[in-house]
């Protein structure tokens, strides 16, 4: 029996339909109009309703969100992943608790839209396990109002980081979703013993791996390779991401649709966050090829940069600008990439707007999704479970 009615709903495909809810999932769909007036009825007014955005990559445990501001320092010589984790950990000595400051960066994603999360953690030499243990704590507080996905992060490495293979078996084993790993040639120099480890504490728990990968050119494309292969020597096709993959963006159109062909025979999947001072992945060339490819937030006004508002829609949008996509048919890929392509990385169950879908959703003043991506319409209202959990971008108490 439904429970709540959402009337006059525009669907991605222009339909004006009535959404029927009950037990926090999608009972039916019909035209508008079409459908009984007994349950409680909520007028979408012919806002267009999508599901909630998918936010497949940010860090909890970092962002300085809603704390004093933190100036920026740049790295001595160019980017290096070393110096901003020596500069993040002088940051963190001095910031508000971490369950605040993760707090107040997930009302940020929530109230723009966001009801499914990825979170990378630290877990390595140099925090231990105490940033898990806080963070699955505020999951917890969440629970019923985004889920979210966490990464046992090795920040500092993992052969270079004594303990780090075993907090990451002990992390998983309390409670932490996948395992990460860092730039296995770049910072640990050893690429084999580095996804020995991260592959070996996943297969031991049956859990899914999300790697960064920061090294560009030659050097990230061969460590993808590596990646990949060693995903299907075990078997774990649609259980790997790689996160940021700039070394994608460093190759030319024929060597990038050879290593996309591979990526997707493993099924891997591919993040970014289209970084504004990066080559980053090509969106449209690896979906050519068939490679899933997602996005997220990455770093909120942390110690890697200022920037980051926790709009995946913007996020969309910023995507879709940088790779130069204009028609109808590409800002709708750019949409896709933080939404249905998010929540197949994720392996999300029940996403979509469908009959027996969860009833995660949100409205959008936009006549289409293309208006949508580079309109980034605000007064949206965000359904979780059916239940109205923000508005006018402001958690709903």
């Amino acid at each position: 029996m439904t429970e709540t009615l959402f009337t006059n709903a525009k669907l991605a495909d222009g339909s004006l339909k009535d959404i029927g809810v009950a037990g926090g999932r999608i009972v039916s769909i019909a035209p508008a109009g079409a459908a009984s007036d007994t349950a409680s009825m909520v007028d979408i007014a012919g806002a267009l309703l999508v599901p909630a955005f998918v936010e497949g990559h940010i860090h909890l445990d970092t962002s300085f969100y809603g704390d004093k501001w933190i100036a920026h320092k740049p790295c001595t010589n160019g980017f290096d992943v070393h110096e901003r984790v020596a500069f993040q950990a002088e940051n963190m000595a001095g910031a508000a608790p971490m369950a605040e400051r993760a707090r107040n960066q997930l009302e940020l994603c929530v109230s723009n839209g966001s009801l499914q999360m990825r979170s990378h953690v630290m877990v390595d030499g140099s925090v231990g396990l105490k940033s898990l243990e806080t963070i699955l704590a505020v999951r917890e507080a969440y629970r019923d109002i985004i889920d979210i996905q966490l990464v046992a992060f090795p920040q500092s490495g993992i052969l270079k980081s004594p303990g780090t293979p075993e907090l990451l078996d002990e992390a998983i084993a309390m409670g932490a979703d996948l395992v990460g790993g860092l730039d296995p040639a770049s910072f640990d120099r050893d690429v084999q013993g580095h996804l020995d480890v991260v592959f070996g504490v996943a297969g031991k728990h049956g859990v899914g791996v999300d790697i960064h990968l920061h090294d560009f050119g030659t050097l990230g494309a061969f460590t993808v390779e590596e990646i990949c292969a060693r995903t299907v020597a075990l078997g774990m096709q649609g259980k790997v991401a790689i996160s940021h993959a700039y070394g994608l963006g460093n190759l030319d159109p024929d060597a990038a649709r050879r290593i996309g062909a591979k990526i997707a025979a493993a099924g891997v999947s591919i993040m970014t966050n289209a970084p504004g001072d990066h080559a980053f992945p090509p969106v449209a060339l690896l979906r050519g090829e068939g490679v899933n490819v997602f996005a997220g937030s990455d770093n909120i006004r942390d110690s890697w940069w200022p920037y980051g508002d926790g709009d995946m829609l913007g996020r969309a949008m910023m995507i879709g600008y940088r790779s130069g996509f204009y028609t109808d048919e590409e800002l709708s890929a750019a949409f896709d990439v933080v939404t249905a392509a998010g929540a197949k990385a994720l392996g999300l169950e029940g996403y979509g707007i469908a009959v027996g879908a969860k009833a995660d959703f949100v409205t959008l003043a936009a006549a289409h999704v293309p208006e949508a991506v580079v309109a980034l319409p605000k007064g949206r209202r965000v359904f979780r479970a059916g239940r109205l959990v923000a508005e006018n971008e402001a958690m709903v108490r």
